[in-house]
């Protein structure tokens, strides 16, 4: 028989990245998944490791001193955001504290710290969700929302979200009453049966313009026109929808994979503008959610790079571009690669939009794509995803031996990681600027420059 695990009351005494609380119980360390220094919480206790015991937070006992706001009255419920209590100083002094820490126990010191940016939106600021269809609880009435703080089925209706522009709410809301008034089931995860499964929206800020995604199931029919109909006669959005996408997906994972792809109305991509230029955003499309916080992470990268001209430049994941077209006046020639060739596509589209014809993308994994490089590269931007460098691929990168690398990270656990071996390798770090490029979250991008400056004097 199963010894059935113990439920304690602790105080979060310290945070580490990423998101996790440290507290302690009869002398042992306790780590937990989210929670805030200060708070006195109910855990459930885990698995025991070398030093420490995992523990689940099952519920806030007390709110920690720093939780002055009131914030959106879906948190708590709500698995998106974990600051929304905190005045938002409040919330860049505990990330920047957390980044620091982090820095400093790893062992990587002595370089330039500029700050931390705050975002230009604190509310309002993302320009793409994914909603899920589901229940509320089981057997309720139909859902749209997102999933349930530490659940995997229950849906929170997320109708007064304020990290979301105005018009995600408006569309959730009449999406949601028209399917409920239709009857038409969401697809059970469970089961696997039913036809709703999520609804996507995109809206690019500086524009306006709106891309809505409906992804079902092949299991039942819609009647897509009268869906059509009734997004392009609401009146509340204050946006201009220029596409809607019908998506059949019926992998039994739950994310949204593409079976086939139907254009129902008007064009296939939405146009952003940032620093002057415009980029086609197709629906699955990477780009960064925050806009205008977009804008100056971006901004911060090229004033890294300064303006001394670069003969070749190389942007290692590159997504759909941006980075490289903003660094093209200073460079002779920006190669790209990234490994979603729908984003290679657009990035190569927006090249041509921008009347740009010195960069060049390609499709492919770095790891592989890099051996195919004959170029010296004067400078290499990385710019990699939450797991950062391929470790089989971070040698080959620094074996370019540029003078110069910048590297935009989303994770500052795996940054440290990689540091450890562009310092090993000759290089150092010369600043650092954080920014805050997801407010209300526990987020952060960094962007650190790097010089060579040889192994005897690193």
């Amino acid at each position: 028989m199963a010894r059935k695990k113990k439920i304690i009351e602790m105080e979060i005494k310290d945070n580490i990245f990423s998101n996790k609380s440290v507290g302690e119980f009869e002398g042992k360390k306790i780590i937990c998944k989210g929670g805030i220094k200060g708070q006195r919480v109910k855990v459930l206790l885990g698995r025991k490791k070398m030093d420490y015991i995992e523990g689940k937070i099952l519920e806030i006992l007390d709110k920690s001193p720093i939780e002055t706001e009131i914030g959106c009255p879906h948190f708590g419920s709500c698995g998106g955001c974990t600051y929304q209590r905190i005045p938002y100083e409040e919330e860049l002094k505990f990330k920047e504290s957390l980044v620091l820490e982090l820095f400093e126990r790893e062992g990587i010191k002595d370089f330039n710290y500029l700050g931390i940016e705050e975002s230009p939106r604190i509310e309002g600021y993302r320009n793409k969700m994914e909603y899920t269809f589901g229940d509320i609880e089981k057997g309720g009435p139909l859902s749209l929302g997102l999933h349930k703080r530490g659940k995997f089925y229950e849906i929170v209706e997320v109708t007064e979200c304020n990290i979301v522009d105005k018009d995600f709410v408006v569309i959730l809301k009449e999406v949601l009453n028209y399917f409920r008034e239709k009857g038409i089931p969401h697809y059970n995860k469970k089961s696997h049966t039913g036809i709703l499964r999520h609804l996507v929206i995109r809206k690019a800020l500086s524009t306006g313009e709106i891309l809505i995604n409906l992804v079902t199931s092949s299991q039942g029919e819609i009647n897509l026109e009268e869906f059509k109909d009734l997004l392009l006669g609401c009146e509340k959005i204050k946006g201009n929808i220029v596409g809607i996408f019908h998506t059949i997906n019926d992998s039994l994972a739950d994310a949204i994979k593409v079976d086939e792809l139907n254009l129902i109305y008007g064009r296939d991509y939405v146009i952003e503008e940032i620093l002057g230029l415009k980029f086609k955003i197709s629906p699955f499309s990477f780009f960064q959610t925050n806009t205008f916080g977009a804008e100056k992470l971006y901004s911060i990268v090229r004033e890294f790079v300064g303006d001394e001209k670069n003969n070749v430049v190389f942007d290692l994941y590159s997504g759909t571009g941006t980075i490289a077209q903003i660094l093209s006046p200073v460079c002779e020639r920006v190669i790209g690669i990234e490994i979603v060739e729908e984003a290679v596509e657009m990035a190569r589209e927006n090249a041509k939009l921008n009347g740009l014809d010195n960069v060049e993308f390609i499709a492919g994994d770095v790891l592989k794509e890099v051996d195919n490089l004959k170029e010296t590269p004067d400078l290499i931007i990385i710019d990699p995803p939450r797991d950062g460098i391929n470790p089989k691929a971070i040698n080959k990168i620094v074996d370019f031996n540029p003078k110069t690398f910048v590297y935009v990270s989303c994770n500052p656990v795996t940054l440290v990681r990689d540091l450890k071996v562009f310092m090993d390798r000759g290089y150092k770090i010369d600043k650092m600027k954080l920014m805050d490029m997801f407010p209300r979250t526990t987020h952060v991008e960094s962007i650190i420059l790097m010089t060579y400056c040889g192994l005897e004097d690193k």
